[in-house]
Order: structure tokens, then C-alpha cells, then sequence
């Protein structure tokens, strides 16, 4: 798969009301910067099995998604991520997961019933991702869609074990930021020169003494990076505008 765009999906209504607090936004972009990659996407939602079914269909049809699915696949009435799951990515169609099954029953013995055995009821073709902690399955479809509990100890290991196995090689980004004390209008017109291949950005901010506006260019083609940010201070340069350069970044 070339060029794989990230969405994390974080299921839970306790998020929403603040019941707790989520910690997998965080996590999910700082494993994926380390390795010279970032999130397209991020979707707290709450444990509402059509709203589940339709954002896991709308990640599913971007181009090369790789869905981080957080929360919902237990054996509660409100855990509805695995029959959500299959109803997004199989048209429905679920299956006693005998592996998983052996998992949950060797592990609890005959605690496992009635309810714990229920989370052996996955998707047709799923995949099992081992969990670190207390051995009950999570599982992931085409080696693409990613379904791990909410628990940040269980799910931030297998999150860390699937990219190592997807982003085998490190991809460094060239990053050149300076902050010019104007508007980002200034800079419109070479902002719609930019190539597909920069990554761009503009943050404005208003101070006692006049706007501010902090630009970031980067790429993993280094003269691109370079001359592509030169472009900005070039206008800054021909006006006159006074700007300050920050640190060159390398981001791994």
C-alpha cells in the first residue's frame, strides 16, 4: 500500500460527556510522528451502533485507510463494535471465531460464560491481535482495519506492534517554520503555488501589537522543502515584513 492514511476512531459516550478522558489522540499521532507518518483523520464518537457502522464506512472509503478502532468490542450491551464491524466491512456477516474462543475459555475458565464468551462472535475473516494484559482477542480485517479495547494498557501495545509491522522504515520529514509579523493573507497567492508533495500550513494570531502568523513547510523531498519555504520568504524579503526563523526540525 502506498502512502497509507491514518484515522483513529475513539468509541465511547464517556468520552463525550467527560466521564473519562480520552488518551488515544494523543498517543496515535505521537507513535505515527516518530515514525515520519500523521493522522488524516480522528473520530470521537459515542456508543451509538449507526452512527459506529456509518464512520467506519466513510474511513473505510478513503484511499488506503488504516482504521485504529478504540473501545466497544467487550461483551456489554453497549459494546457494539464487533457486530458494527461486520455490518460496515462484511454486509452483516459474524462467526464463532474458534481461536478466539479457545482464548477467552482457557483463560477464564468457566467464568467465560455466558457473557465473556461473546466477544468470540467477530466479523467473517477476522484476524486476532493478541492483548497484553488480560489475553481476551481484539481483531483486525485485511490487515487494514484495526478493532482494540478502550483501554489504553491493552490497545497502545498493539497499536505500537501493527505500525512496526506496516511503517517498517522510518520516513524523515524536512521541516522549515518562521514567524512574520503580518496576516496570512500575504502569503495567499504562494500558498496556491504550493506542490501536492509540501505540507503546508498557516496559524494566525492575533497580539496587543498587531497580527502574527507562524508558517510551517514540509516534505520528505528535502530541496523541495527547501526552496518551497523560500518561496514565503521571498514575499517577506520583497516587502519588507520583519520574520523570524525557528529552529530547523527533522521529523522521524
Amino acid at each position: 500500500m502506498s502512502q497509507p492514511k491514518f484515522f483513529a476512531l475513539i468509541i465511547g459516550t464517556e468520552i463525550l460527556n467527560r466521564r473519562r478522558v480520552d488518551k488515544h489522540f494523543d498517543f496515535v499521532t505521537k507513535a505515527l510522528a516518530q515514525r515520519g507518518h500523521k493522522l488524516s483523520g480522528s473520530f470521537i464518537i459515542e456508543d451509538d451502533p449507526a452512527l459506529i457502522v456509518h464512520t467506519i464506512q466513510f474511513i473505510a472509503s478513503q484511499e488506503n485507510a488504516i482504521l485504529f478502532s478504540f473501545g466497544g468490542i467487550g461483551s456489554t450491551p453497549d459494546d457494539h463494535t464487533r457486530r458494527c464491524a461486520a455490518i460496515a466491512l462484511r454486509e452483516g456477516d459474524m462467526i464463532t471465531h474458534d481461536e478466539a474462543k479457545r482464548i477467552i475459555v482457557d483463560t477464564l475458565g468457566e467464568r467465560a460464560y455466558p457473557y465473556s464468551v461473546r466477544m468470540a462472535e467477530l466479523p467473517r475473516g477476522a484476524t486476532l491481535l493478541d492483548n497484553p494484559v488480560n489475553k481476551m482477542p481484539a481483531f483486525a480485517l485485511d490487515e487494514r482495519y484495526y478493532f482494540m479495547p478502550g483501554f489504553p494498557e491493552m490497545s497502545h501495545p498493539m497499536v505500537e506492534k501493527i505500525l512496526t509491522k506496516l511503517i517498517p522504515n522510518k520516513r524523515t520529514y524536512y521541516r522549515h517554520t518562521l514567524t512574520a509579523l503580518c496576516k496570512e493573507n500575504v502569503f495567499i497567492e504562494v500558498m496556491e503555488k504550493m506542490p501536492k508533495k509540501v505540507e503546508f500550513s498557516s496559524l494566525p494570531k492575533l497580539y496587543s501589537d498587531g497580527w502574527r502568523v507562524s508558517i510551517s513547510v514540509a516534505s520528505t523531498d528535502k530541496k523541495l522543502a527547501f526552496e518551497s519555504f523560500h518561496m514565503y520568504i521571498d514575499v517577506l524579503e520583497e516587502q519588507n515584513i520583519v520574520y523570524g526563523l525557528h529552529d530547523e526540525q527533522n521529523e522521524l
